[in-house]
Formats: structure tokens, C-alpha cells, sequence
């Protein structure tokens, strides 16, 4: 089947148009002019660039914000008084323990078989856009089996120009403030992104089906089903990350103009791959990336760490990449990222046809689920 890529204009600017696409296979570009997009870097600078040298920075190891349409974000953000925010010590382990009782590894094995028997999650792409609706009705599927539905627990779509939409599932609270966990749904293959088979297991497949799980999971917490927590917890699988963030970016742009008031936000991508940690000799691991993190929040996910789970954490950091919770951190609100070893030595596989299931320990992901479980828990019940 042959496909067109339709190129749109979007905003205007001095030096050209952000454009889009929708494909499946063998696809054509038209494009009357050269539109340029302006790339915050990660490890610091921007810089403008054609929608090529966009990608030749991606398979050079060079991540970045793509802010064309969010030069403004971080300016309408009021930053509250600094204080301690979070719990200096942790009080639910009656509460939580059971739910993590209930984390299934084989859940997460079979979503995850299934997300990535498409042929991508290209953010552009026919592929994207279909993955995209399967999970959402996935996530909706697990609210109404669960009986969350009639409490008010929901979930929606949030819409971009592009194909492939963002999805927010939400659990109230008694307030509007909010807990967000994040991970992102899209995947990319850099040797050809508009074709080009890119499964994305651990990348970020494995992060998208851990959140899932644990939200799954906290839906058997009547009193936070049942609205008696302190704060409202959201959980976001973005769109778009690969192409700079722009999922996330739209998202935490649009809760910064209104003024919405984030708690915390925590990120899950890439949670599966421990073979070259065990290789060096090492036993699994969290990372907590150290760049672009809060700090309190770091502190608060180590308490976490050592009290519901049985493995330990390192500090790690990449100069030049990063994930969705850099959109949290430019829009002023605290972000953390916890990646599934130190950054070195984690999957080798991403970006490309062999990012697949069979190189992902399940035992690990549920160390993953376990850590955002009882993140989401003391922190939604908290006095924050």
C-alpha cells in the first residue's frame, strides 16, 4: 500500500513552518520549502534545524527539547516558597505492601508482546497512531474491569496536530493538585524512521507497560479509588518523545498556562534490560539520573527505593540525553527520571529493529512498578 506524507503547516516563523506527516509504507514527501524547527540541547545551547539534521542529531547521540511552539514555556510559572516537600518519612507500608503484592509480570509480558507487533510507534506514522488508540483502549479497559469508572477514575486522549495523541489517565483526589508518573509510547527506528521496523520493547515499551501495571495495580486501593487521597494522580504515556519531547512538552505547556499546581512528576523509560549491569558483575540496579532532577525529590525516591523494593540504586547521567520529565523541569515543576541501571550500561539494543522482548527482564520491570507504586501511594496521600 502506498501512503503520502502530508506535510502541514503549523505556526509561522522567520525562518519556516513546522510541518507534519501521516504514512504507512513507501511513502512521498512533498514539501514546498525547508521549515526549520529550534532545538534546546540537552547538556546546553539551542540551535535551529531542518527536519533531517533534526534525525542526524538523534543517531549522533544528541537529545533534545524541540520548543518551536513552547518558546515561552518555564515564564508563566509562579514558583511557590521552597520548602521540604516531601515526607521525611514513609507511614502507608500497611496500605501499599498488598498492592505490590498484586503486580503481575505476566501482564506486563503480554501488553508488551502486543505493543510492539506493530510494525512502529513513529509518532508521524499510520502505525503510531494506531498503537496509540489500542492503548487507550487498553488503559480504559482496565479502569471499567476494575469498577474505577463508577468512582471517577478515567482516562482520556490529549490531541496534537500529528496522528499519534498522548493519553492521561486520572484518579482524584481531594485536591487538584497532582501526582504524574510518566513514560512515553512512541518508538523510532534511526536508520529510517517513516519505514523502518522499530519495536521499541525496552524503549520505551517497557516503561509504558510498567506504569500501566502499577496503575493497574493501585485501582485495588479503595481509599485512592475511592477519592480519599490528598492529591489527584495522573498517569501520562506520551507521544512524540523521540522527536524531542513534544508529547510532554504540549502537555506540561498547557497545565503551566493554567496554572495547574504539579507535585511531582516521575518518569519511567527504559525499565527492563539488566544483562550488561549482571555482566559486569553487578546485581540489578535502579539509575536516578542525576541532570535536570529535583533534588528533594531524588532524596524522596531514594527512602522509596530502599523501603519497597529489594535492590538498590546508583547515581548515573548522560551530558546529552535525557527523557519527558526535562517538559516537567523547564515548565517549574519537580521532576525525576529512574532509568533500569546506570546509563552506560543500559540497553544497547534501542533505536533499531532488535529492540525486542526477549532481551527484557520481567523481575525487573516489577522492581521498576514496585519503586512507582509506593512513589504514587506515600505521595498521593501526602500533606504536600
Amino acid at each position: 500500500m502506498k501512503a503520502t506524507l502530508l506535510l502541514l503547516a503549523l505556526t509561522a516563523s522567520v525562518v519556516g513552518a513546522r510541518w507534519l506527516e501521516h504514512q504507512s509504507t513507501d511513502q512521498t514527501i512533498i514539501s514546498l520549502e525547508e521549515p526549520q524547527y529550534l532545538l534546546e540541547l540537552i547538556g546546553g545551547g539551542t540551535q535551529w534545524a531542518t527536519e533531517a539534521e533534526k534525525w542526524e542529531l538523534r543517531r549522533d547521540g544528541q537529545m533534545f527539547m524541540d520548543i518551536t511552539d513552547f518558546r515561552d514555556l518555564g515564564s508563566y510559572h509562579i514558583a511557590s516558597e521552597k520548602k521540604d516537600k516531601y515526607p521525611k518519612e514513609l507511614i502507608f507500608q500497611s496500605a501499599v505492601k498488598p498492592l505490590l503484592e498484586s503486580l503481575n509480570a505476566t501482564n506486563m509480558m503480554n501488553h508488551l508482546e502486543y505493543l510492539t507487533s506493530f510494525h512502529n510507534r513513529y509518532y508521524l506514522s499510520e502505525h503510531g497512531e494506531k498503537s496509540a488508540k489500542w492503548l487507550l483502549n487498553l488503559i480504559n479497559n482496565t479502569i471499567t474491569e476494575t469498577g474505577a469508572d463508577k468512582y471517577g477514575v478515567s482516562v482520556k486522549p490529549f490531541k496534537h496536530p500529528w496522528g499519534q495523541h498522548s493519553i492521561i489517565a486520572t484518579i482524584p483526589g481531594k485536591s487538584d493538585s497532582l501526582i504524574v508518573v510518566g513514560a512515553h509510547q512512541d518508538s523510532v527506528n534511526h536508520a529510517d524512521r517513516v519505514n523502518g521496523r522499530a519495536p521499541g520493547a525496552d524503549d520505551d515499551g517497557s516503561g509504558t507497560v510498567t506504569i500501566l501495571e502499577t496503575f493497574r495495580a493501585l485501582l485495588g486501593s479503595q481509599d485512592l479509588v475511592g477519592g480519599k487521597a490528598e492529591n489527584t494522580v495522573e498517569f501520562h504515556w506520551y507521544s512524540a518523545e523521540e522527536a524531542g519531547m513534544l508529547g510532554s512538552l504540549a502537555i506540561f505547556a498547557e497545565y503551566e498556562k493554567s496554572g495547574k499546581d504539579v507535585k511531582a512528576m516521575f518518569q519511567q523509560d527504559m525499565t527492563g534490560f539488566t544483562k550488561l549491569t549482571l555482566d559486569a558483575g553487578r546485581k540489578p540496579e535502579f539509575g536516578i539520573m542525576t541532570e535536570y532532577i529535583d533534588e528533594e525529590l531524588k532524596e524522596f525516591t531514594q527512602m522509596i527505593i530502599a523501603e519497597y523494593t529489594n535492590i538498590s540504586w546508583v547515581n548515573t547521567g548522560c551530558t546529552r540525553c535525557g527523557s519527558d520529565h526535562m517538559a516537567a523541569i523547564k515548565a517549574g515543576y519537580p521532576a525525576i527520571f529512574v532509568i533500569e541501571s546506570a546509563f552506560e550500561l543500559s540497553d544497547d539494543h534501542i533505536h533499531g529493529v532488535d529492540d525486542l522482548p526477549k532481551y527484557l527482564e520481567y523481575d525487573h520491570m516489577i522492581d521498576h512498578a514496585q519503586m512507582t507504586l509506593g512513589v504514587v501511594y506515600e505521595l498521593a496521600f501526602a500533606h504536600l
